[in-house]
């Protein structure tokens, strides 16, 4: 039998930011720094399933010390954008794919499983109240939205919890990369694992995002903005950035990334660059990819771009690869293919082209 949708109780903000407060956090969103006016929390506990959905002022949550979460990082986490479209409405960008994709994550994670449509929605009821958040489209400002589960029981045990918390945030945002759209250098290296074969590569849980910060910052040591992992066992096959997925374009007008291998997340930009690519008259080959390759393509000439993309920076493009042993830049540095699918891209999501996919979604 299908479950009831949820219905949300709204309790309003009454200590909302005044429209001059608002103002000034628009100016100068950065990324992560101010939240909105409310969140939305839904309870699941074992025998009755999820309930108690309602939408609330944004505030500190109240947690038991012994929570599982907080011992066992039994947790997952989805990120995904609205955007203010030329009309002043909003939409959303492939919300349902984020849900498919949340309750991937909690099936590895011992979490129980939101409906897809009571993810959609709870993300709608926050949009649809804090709708004055989203900026405007200039200087590709967006809301970002960060809907995630916590193993709230009090109970030290290792089980699965039998009590979880799904919550939803959102925080107007600029580019995720302060310097802009320019070429990044990335720190490859085969020393650092985020994961492994069987692990939690495919979820999209903070356990993999803490995995790699060793990696990330031994990479700003190096002048890097970003890590590639090279997979642990073998060490022979590139998997991804420590936030985002690569890809690589040929000469012959080939767009190549590795393939999905159960440690690489199932990126929704990624599966929308492949698509779009393919429009675009590219070829998308999703295969197996070893560093070398990556080296020696790009020293002959066979690999002439290079970009990462995920929800967050959308696609950057990447000027070279460096390792203890070198550095790897494609030659000419035009980006040309990169920013093609990049505009392609944004025109989708912020209204400026027709949505030939059905991607986005209107919700005020």
């Amino acid at each position: 039998m299908t479950p009831m949708a949820l219905t949300f109780e709204l309790q309003p903000n009454p200590h909302a930011r005044t429209e001059a407060e608002l103002a000034q956090v628009l100016s100068d969103p950065g990324f992560g720094t101010y939240f909105t006016d409310h969140m939305v929390t839904i309870t699941w506990t074992k025998g009755r399933g999820w309930h108690s959905a309602t939408v609330k002022p944004y505030g500190p949550l109240s947690l038991d010390p012994s929570a599982a979460v907080l011992h066992y990082g039994q947790e997952i986490f989805e990120g995904l954008k609205a955007y203010r479209h030329p009309d002043g409405s909003v939409h959303l960008f492939r919300p349902e794919k984020n849900a498919e994709r949340f309750q991937r994550s909690a099936a590895r994670m011992m979490l129980p499983s939101l409906g897809v449509d009571d993810f959609v929605e709870a993300v709608r009821q926050l949009v649809t109240i804090d709708a004055r958040y989203v900026p405007a489209p200039e200087g590709e400002q967006s809301l970002y939205i960060r809907p995630f589960m916590i193993a709230s029981e009090p109970f030290l045990g290792v089980r699965a919890a039998e009590e979880v918390t799904f919550i939803v945030i959102a925080s107007p945002v600029g580019p995720y990369f302060s310097e802009g759209i320019k070429g990044v250098d990335i720190w490859v290296t085969d020393e650092w694992a985020r994961a492994g074969a069987g692990g939690t590569g495919a979820a999209k849980c903070g356990g993999n995002y803490a995995a790699s910060l060793i990696a990330q910052y031994e990479g700003y040591e190096h002048g890097c903005t970003q890590v590639m992992f090279i997979e642990a066992t073998g060490k022979d096959r590139v998997e991804e950035l420590g936030g985002m997925n690569v890809f690589l374009v040929t000469a012959d007008a080939t767009l190549v990334t590795p393939a999905l291998s159960g440690t690489i997340l199932d990126g929704i930009t990624r599966d929308s660059i492949l698509a779009i690519g393919a429009r675009m008259g590219l070829e998308p080959v999703e295969r197996r990819l070893a560093a070398g390759e990556v080296f020696d393509g790009i020293a002959d000439g066979t690999f002439v771009e290079a970009f990462c993309c995920g929800t967050a920076a959308v696609i950057s493009p990447i000027s070279g690869f460096k390792t203890r042993e070198g550095e790897w830049r494609p030659h000419g540095q035009d980006f040309a293919r990169t920013l093609a699918i990049r505009d392609a891209v944004l025109d989708i999501q912020y209204g400026r082209t027709a949505d030939a996919f059905g991607w986005t979604s209107k919700v005020v």
